[in-house]
């Protein structure tokens, strides 16, 4: 099959430590090379169609709402929200991390950006107090896995995008195992916290009064995803239309509620929110040139075959799918992966009875820990050079956090009534 050159040429380039978009880029290019019967000319209108769709719309909405309200006070205020809340718990810097990183998930839809951001508030206070500094990057860097599923995820888009499934079923899905992925980590901090003996942050638990203050001050950033969950469900607006409604209540929330969006601080949101868009975009265009080689060998009705040979369980076809995920992720960026093996995927597991939103909001949780494991790891290295901590430490401080997300997929996968409970209620 020619795809086989294809991907033997993307294992090279990636080694050799090109960048992704171009490895998928480059590397798809060459089936036309070697397929005669195939007009090169393609290439050019796959990578130009692949970002032609409506649903992608929502992309650049979410990213530029996401950068906004990290521009407009409202980290802080979910700050004090988790201290008030957690702050009272062992290891309560580290509770805080968690539950700042559940709700930061509603608002900047990156993990990346979520972890780097409590790198540099957290993560110094972290280690001030005794945290080593492996535990703080941990900390303040695993919880950011919670963003995967928490609505606006740009995974979820784009999966929903590929595989055609609805997003706003996706965005309803992930509100419980965002939550509780919350719960296993605050246990999984809780028990390691007391064996290091790292002390809360607070002497006292926060009042009820104390809470509600918390709570009224961060409102407008808790209650965002229920409104984007609601507005799609009653047809108030689309998914792409939400993003557009999230960017417009951004700006609102920046201008006329806290009222601390500077022009300066627009210049500088619209600039990196066009930095993150290209750069994903670059890899959405790309995947378009490599997918078609992947349909035209016919590869996911091949490997269907190959995988439904081994078990039809749909329990073990599962899991090995998701550990298959799990090695990939380990080398490859988590927009690109999506890109490339949903279409593969989501047919096999549909055609053993498995939910897509099922499927979906596991392998969004799957891929995205990548960036937080060796050897691609993008938001590890951040956390690591933000605060000066070798990747041996990070990666032995973390396991106890590992083994917590690890249980709850596992739970997730074993009882899918979890994930589908509110979707099924608010959508039908």
């Amino acid at each position: 099959m020619l795809v086989l050159y294809v991907l033997i040429f993307f294992v090279i380039f990636l080694l050799l430590g090109m960048p992704v978009a171009f490895t998928i880029g480059i590397s798809g290019a060459i089936f036309f090379i070697q397929n005669q019967y195939v007009p090169f000319s393609i290439v050019a209108q796959k990578a130009v169609s692949a970002t032609q769709s409506f649903p992608l719309l929502a992309i650049p909405f979410f990213i530029l709402a996401g950068n906004l309200m990290n521009s407009t006070g409202i980290t802080p205020r979910l700050i004090k929200l988790a201290t008030a809340a957690t702050g009272h718990m062992s290891g309560g810097l580290a509770q805080v991390s968690v539950v700042l990183s559940s709700l930061m998930g509603g608002i900047s839809g990156s993990a990346t950006a979520d972890a780097a951001m409590e790198a540099r508030i957290l993560g110094p206070d972290m280690i001030s107090r005794g945290y080593s500094r492996g535990y703080a990057a941990a900390a303040v860097s695993l919880p950011s896995l919670i963003t995967a599923t928490i609505p606006p995820s740009m995974g979820l888009i784009i999966y929903g995008f590929v595989g055609e499934v609805s997003i706003g079923r996706l965005f309803a899905a992930g509100l419980i195992p965002g939550l509780l992925m919350m719960t296993f980590l605050m246990i999984a901090v809780s028990i390691s916290s007391k064996k290091k003996g790292y002390k809360p942050v607070r002497e006292k638990k926060a009042t009820f009064k104390e809470l509600m203050i918390a709570l009224k001050d961060s409102i407008w950033a808790v209650i965002f995803p229920l409104i984007l969950i609601i507005g799609i469900r009653f047809g108030i607006f689309t998914p792409s239309e939400a993003g557009a409604f999230a960017a417009v209540y951004a700006l609102f929330v920046g201008i006329f509620v806290y009222k601390e969006l500077t022009w300066k601080k627009f210049i500088n949101v619209l600039d990196s929110t066009v930095e993150d868009l290209g750069a994903i975009m670059l890899i959405i265009s790309f995947a378009g040139i490599f997918g078609y080689g992947i349909v035209y060998d016919r590869i996911p009705v091949v490997l269907s075959g190959f995988i439904t040979n081994i078990t039809t369980n749909p329990i073990m076809l599962l899991f090995i799918i998701l550990i298959f995920l799990a090695l990939c992720g380990m080398f490859i960026e988590t927009t690109a992966l999506v890109l490339i093996l949903t279409p593969i995927f989501l047919p096999i597991v549909q055609q053993v009875g498995i939910d897509p939103v099922h499927f979906g909001i596991l392998m969004m949780t799957i891929v995205t820990m990548e960036i937080l494991t060796p050897p691609v790891g993008v938001a590890m290295y951040t956390v690591c050079s933000i605060l000066d901590c070798p990747t041996e430490e990070y990666t032995k401080e973390s396991i106890p956090f590992f083994i917590a997300i690890i249980s709850e997929l596992i739970i997730l996968a074993l009882f899918p009534d979890l994930v589908l409970f509110l979707p099924n209620l608010i959508f039908g």
